[in-house]
């Protein structure tokens, strides 16, 4: 077992642990980055966020060319779909990203060793590699950063065929004729639309009354209403309670809200029902670092219950989003260096991204009921939008919810068209602590999307311009 020494170890190679890694290189420090993949990027990169987002973009295009096409003017007498090339053109977004990682890794001079990592005790690491080798760091701060795994359900074990994860849906080999999601959160509904959009008959089985749970009601509502006018079938309120799976499909048994039992049947059944923390080698248990629910307990400085070691991403509190883990990774990287690391976990936006998108930031109407803060809201449609008509996506709104009293900012909650950015706006002036005012004062370019933040913005003081 051969020993290197390392001011700071970083334990995944994520979207946390390689900004961190890079990071701290940054402010002077020597970094090991331990990766079990063969690849950098973590989940995001390699079979989550970037391919995901390509099979969106492509089947998207494939959609509005066989529904939209002649609405344009656009004859197209034959749409052939080619799975196989639009897999390929996935695979190669997500290489060229993972490769761009490995150049910034490589030109911050940050050395990386592949294998699992184990932390030893405070300031020694064990990486062993696939072969069985291993090698101790003996190093510094150590950062935990190794992200989550799609949650299992006893009765719905995956089988990586019939019974999939995101994983899988993400490289079916044949358009599945049926295909049943189990969750009504982002994940089932992006892959959802995708695999819709191609050809499939999508039915979406939701125990909870309302799809993407914790979003704000209208927004749920309105993403519901969007996703089933193409094709989407939502059973909503039922409990799935096993599968038996064939040669040639799958039978899912479930009860309805009546108790009464009713049954699927499909191709492929995706189990869509979120994320756990891995944390799978990391020796906590002997360690005896504090988890709460299955994640590390840290405090404001990202430090665990054992003295110089710092966690961060999916496996901490809070949304398990890859930006999230990103500006943690700055943040721990920085408070080790001595400086005032901090992230606003109350600027941290949310997106769907289907089409139309769903993007939020803040509070919901509902939470601020609950915390009885007294709020203003303003909701112009995408339908009064002249950018929005002009590209025949006028489906959504944009919300912004402000305080009562003194017009801070304190919400915003999209669905539309490129939700996902017009949503920085508003992150940008909760981040900075400003008003709805503030951004009904500010020149937005004409014909834009963008209109429609500021319209909303006017209407939270009932003064918008183009929608009663």
């Amino acid at each position: 077992m051969g020993k290197q020494k390392s001011h700071v170890t970083v334990i995944g190679g994520g979207p946390g642990g390689y900004v961190a890694a890079i990071r701290a290189a940054q402010l002077g420090l020597n970094v090991t980055l331990v990766e079990k993949r063969p690849t950098l990027g973590g989940t995001c990169l390699n079979i989550g966020c970037i391919p995901s987002k390509a099979l969106l973009d492509s089947s998207e295009l494939f959609a509005r060319i066989t529904s939209e096409a002649a609405d344009h003017g656009i004859s197209v007498k034959t749409v052939r779909l080619d799975l196989g090339a639009m897999l390929d053109r996935k695979d190669r977004v997500v290489e060229k990203l993972t490769a761009g990682v490995a150049q910034l890794i490589k030109a911050n001079k940050i050395v990386v060793k592949r294998g699992i990592g184990r932390v030893d005790a405070p300031g020694r690491v064990t990486v062993t590699a696939d072969s069985g080798k291993s090698e101790q760091i003996e190093t510094g701060p150590i950062i935990l950063a190794t992200g989550s795994v799609a949650q299992n359900l006893p009765f719905l074990p995956f089988d990586g065929h019939r019974v999939v994860s995101s994983t899988e849906a993400l490289q079916f080999n044949d358009v599945p004729s049926r295909l049943l999601v189990v969750g009504g959160g982002a994940i089932g509904l992006e892959l959802g639309s995708v695999w819709a959009r191609l050809g499939s008959k999508v039915d979406v089985v939701e125990v909870l009354p309302e799809i993407l749970t914790g979003w704000d009601a209208q927004v749920s509502r309105t993403m519901r209403r969007e996703l089933s006018g193409q094709g989407l079938t939502f059973h909503l309120e039922t409990k799935v309670t096993g599968v038996k799976t064939t040669r040639n499909g799958a039978t899912l048994t479930a009860l309805d809200k009546s108790g009464s039992e009713i049954t699927f049947s499909a191709d492929r059944v995706l189990v869509a029902v979120g994320r756990k923390p891995y944390t799978d080698g990391l020796n906590l248990e002997e360690l005896e670092i504090k988890r709460d629910s299955g994640r590390i307990v840290v405090d404001e400085y990202f430090r665990t219950t054992l003295d110089g070691v710092y966690a961060i991403g999916d496996i901490i509190h809070g949304p398990m989003l890859a930006h999230k883990a990103e500006d943690e990774g700055v943040a721990v990287a920085e408070i080790i260096a001595g400086k005032p690391g901090h992230v606003n976990y109350d600027a941290i936006p949310n997106v769907v991204y289907t089409w139309p998108e769903a993007a939020a930031v803040g509070m919901s109407e509902q939470q601020l009921r609950e915390r009885g803060i007294p709020y203003r809201s303003g909701v112009f449609p995408f339908a009064a939008n002249g950018r929005a008509i002009a590209m025949q996506s006028t489906g959504g709104f944009v919300k912004l919810l402000a305080h009562a009293e003194d017009d801070a900012l304190l919400g915003a909650h999209i669905v539309g068209p490129w939700a996902s950015d017009l949503i920085a706006e508003a992150v940008s002036v909760i981040e900075f602590g400003g008003s709805a005012e503030d951004i009904a004062r500010t020149v937005h370019a004409h014909p834009t999307l963008s209109e429609a933040v500021k319209e909303a913005a006017l209407g939270v003081d009932g003064r918008m311009i183009n929608s009663r």
